[in-house]
């Protein structure tokens, strides 16, 4: 069994320090069709199969990457600087954006963000190991400790962008990226830039992009609608309004202080605590969830939205 204080057990949440400081999407107060297009509803999209979806990312993924390369190859400073019509990454990163447009992967925090921690971070690796002497023959460590390194940063700020982990590396190995040094960021930045523009027009004609722009959280709220029971308080996952007493009832089978089998009431408040550590529970406002309970974005976001309807 694990104790309590086991490194299997520390988290860092940086939305815990970033959330209050982050301002509310202000999209509700835009003119809808301006709003629609930046991801915003007023009611939840249809459900869909896999036909449309794959029309829409066909025809997205053709526009980003062919607007991409073409501005790309007409800004003067990247013509300079002999930068390559395209970054290999970006292949990945837009089948995230054109198709799993519901994955937190895709979220816009985790495409622009990533992307750009991966470009300052194989940067930085590579301007490193360029110290050596010997850099060609160590070229290849430089290059797994730029990836490992951006996929650590990103778990650690919620900005976990597969493809950034490629070109991290890419900055380290791919020698045209190589001799680019710092001017690889704003490459990446226009690149990310043009690609979400893109994906907010096609993936809003039929679809919704994005779920969130930075977090499936409520910002600026006063507590999270979500939270985990503690073991040691049971009364955190009873019904909302329901009294507490410090005499527990008798169990089932036993007979009350009279004598009389016991109410059917008392027999509902047993079963409650008996099972309360594994119910989830949703009143106005609020969600309780068993404290092992594991939950992935999108359901939280569910739980949280069923809480918004009550």
């Amino acid at each position: 069994m694990r104790r309590p204080n086991s490194h299997h057990a520390w988290n860092f949440d940086i939305d815990r320090y970033l959330d209050p400081i982050v301002p509310a999407p202000p999209w509700r107060y835009l003119p809808y069709p301006v709003a629609h297009f930046l991801g915003y509803r007023k009611t939840k999209p249809a459900n869909t199969g896999n036909i449309m979806p794959t029309f829409w990312a066909f025809i997205g993924i053709f526009c980003a990457i062919i607007i991409v390369q073409v501005v790309s190859t007409h800004i003067p400073s990247f013509e300079s600087h002999h930068v390559p019509a395209i970054v290999g990454s970006f292949g990945a990163t837009a089948v995230l954006e054109f198709y799993a447009i519901e994955s937190p992967l895709a979220q816009p925090r985790n495409a622009f963000i990533g992307q750009l921690l991966a470009s300052v971070i194989g940067v930085a690796v590579a301007k490193l190991f360029l110290l050596s002497n010997h850099f060609d023959s160590i070229q290849y460590v430089g290059g797994a400790l730029a990836c490992a390194a951006t996929t650590s940063l990103m778990a650690l700020t919620k900005t976990v962008h597969p493809p950034a982990g490629a070109t991290a590396l890419l900055a380290v190995v791919d020698d045209r990226l190589l001799g680019l040094g710092w001017f690889l960021i704003p490459v990446m930045a226009l690149g990310c830039t043009l690609m979400v523009a893109v994906a907010l027009v096609v993936n809003n004609i039929e679809r919704r992009f994005p779920v969130y722009w930075w977090t499936p959280e409520t910002l600026h709220a006063k507590r999270p609608i979500l939270h985990r029971a503690k073991e040691e308080d049971p009364e955190s996952l009873a019904p909302a309004g329901s009294a507490t007493t410090a005499e527990e009832p008798k169990t089932i089978g036993s007979e009350t202080e009279d004598g009389a089998e016991p109410s059917p009431e008392t027999l509902a408040d047993i079963l409650h605590r008996k099972h309360e550590h594994n119910e989830v529970v949703i009143r106005p406002g609020d969600v309780v969830v068993p404290q092992e309970m594991y939950l992935t974005q999108e359901e939280v976001q569910l739980l949280e939205t069923l809480s918004r309807r009550l």
